[in-house]
This record gives structure tokens, C-alpha cells and sequence, in this order.
């Protein structure tokens, strides 16, 4: 009795299994028809179209390398030209500060630079001479005289520094006979001009000089004894100078 049980839980066992290679069997077969069944042509496009429309990644991500690459670039350019500028405003800005140093300076120099300029004329009166001697003129009319240099009171412009001076004079007659001056630095005649007139008009000479002289030396003009000169409120006769640099 035990033997038979045995048998038929075998043959069953058996029989199960079978069933289930059959049946796993018919799966697989189903799965492989479907796969391969000729009506299936749904998947068959929806596999391109996907490709399709799937955007290129890598494409996108080498174009936006690109970009950043040539704004890189850019703003390399953009340093290089801020850098330029900043090192030619600083160029400008050291230029403009040694020019303003130097209007300083020379500022400073003509401040500390001693200004003398005089001009005079010599009278109101009419005829000056002839006298019997050598006389000074003293040109009484001032019209400049900086720096207080030339005394009418003496006729004598005197060099408050050591320098060179231009020193000028203009001589005028009206009557016949002689008309000219002396130019004495110190107490040494350096010049002598002299004209004859033989009528009773007007006449001119000129004449200047450049000199250099110690502080305290005395420039004055000298009219001659037996000369005669003419001036009135139309300053025929003047006498001027100006120091043109220190020593």
C-alpha cells in the first residue's frame, strides 16, 4: 500500500512538471511572436521619432563652451584696454602734476625776481641850455617807474640789483646849434651823442644801450655845456630803462 502512494506522488510530480516546462515553454514562444510579429509596426516608429526629437546635449554643451570661451576673450581685451587707459591716465596725471609744479615754480622765481622798469619824460618848460656848464637833466615827468629805481628829484636811475639793464634815451632840439647829451655810469662818461642843427625845426636821435651793473651803480644824462634841447607837454626828450635779468 505504502508502495503504491510513492508511485503516484512520483507520477505526479512528473506531470507537474511538465505542465510547467509546457507552459513556460508556450511564454516564451508568445513573448518571442510578439516581439518579432509583423503588425507590430507602432514600435517601429516610435523609436526614430524618439532619436528625432531627443536634443543633442553634447552639441548644446561644446556651443556653450564656445560662448564662454570667446567671452573669456573678450574680457581679456576688455582688462587690456582698462589696464592701458588706467597707465595713461596715470602718465596724464604726473604730467599735469610737474606742470603745475613747474607754474609753481616759476611763479615763485618772478615773485622772488626783482621788477625795475622806469620811463620819464624831461619838462613842461620849452627850451632846456644852452648852459655854461655841464648840467644833469632830471626828466621830472613820470609816467612808470617801478620799483622806485630812477629819482627825478637827481636825474639818476640807480641798479638796486647786480644784472644787465636796458637803458634808452630819445633827444630833441628846435633851435639852431647844438643839441646831445652824455650817458655817465658813475662818475665815467660810456657814451656821447650829438647833433647840429642848422634851422629851427624839430629834430630826433635815438640811441640805447645794454648794461651790466653792480648793485648801486648810477646810470644819469648829461647835457653839454653851449647845448640846448626843447621839450614840452609832448615829451620830445625821454629817458627809460629796465633790468632784463638779475646776475
Amino acid at each position: 500500500m505504502r508502495l503504491v502512494r510513492g508511485l503516484l506522488v512520483v507520477l505526479l510530480s512528473l506531470c507537474g512538471s511538465g505542465a510547467q516546462e509546457e507552459g513556460f515553454t508556450k511564454v516564451v514562444e508568445i513573448r518571442e511572436f510578439q516581439e518579432t510579429a509583423p503588425g507590430d509596426t507602432a514600435g517601429d516608429s516610435i523609436g526614430p521619432t524618439t532619436k528625432q526629437t531627443t536634443p543633442d546635449i553634447w552639441a548644446e554643451v561644446r556651443a556653450l563652451r564656445d560662448m564662454v570661451v570667446e567671452l573669456r576673450v573678450h574680457l581679456q581685451l576688455l582688462q587690456r584696454e582698462n589696464s592701458d587707459l588706467q597707465t595713461r591716465l596715470s602718465s596724464g596725471e604726473s604730467q599735469l602734476l610737474v606742470s603745475k609744479s613747474r607754474i609753481e615754480q616759476l611763479e615763485r622765481e618772478n615773485a622772488e625776481k626783482p621788477k625795475v622798469a622806469f620811463y620819464a619824460a624831461l619838462t613842461d618848460a620849452g627850451y632846456v641850455g644852452p648852459h655854461n656848464t655841464d648840467t644833469t637833466l632830471k626828466y621830472s615827468k613820470i609816467f612808470t617807474n617801478i620799483g622806485s629805481a630812477y629819482s627825478p628829484a637827481t636825474g639818476f636811475f640807480t641798479a638796486p640789483v647786480k644784472g644787465v639793464y636796458y637803458i634808452q634815451f630819445t633827444v630833441c632840439g628846435n633851435h639852431t646849434g647844438l643839441m646831445g647829451v652824455y650817458v655817465y655810469k658813475n662818475n665815467q662818461r660810456i657814451m656821447f651823442n650829438v647833433e647840429w642843427k642848422e634851422d629851427t625845426l624839430y629834430k630826433y636821435f635815438t640811441n640805447s644801450a645794454v648794461l651790466e651793473l653792480m648793485a648801486g651803480d648810477e646810470i644819469h644824462l648829461v647835457l653839454p655845456s653851449t647845448y640846448s634841447l626843447y621839450d614840452d607837454r609832448d615829451n620830445h626828450n625821454t629817458f627809460s630803462g629796465a633790468l632784463l635779468f638779475p646776475l
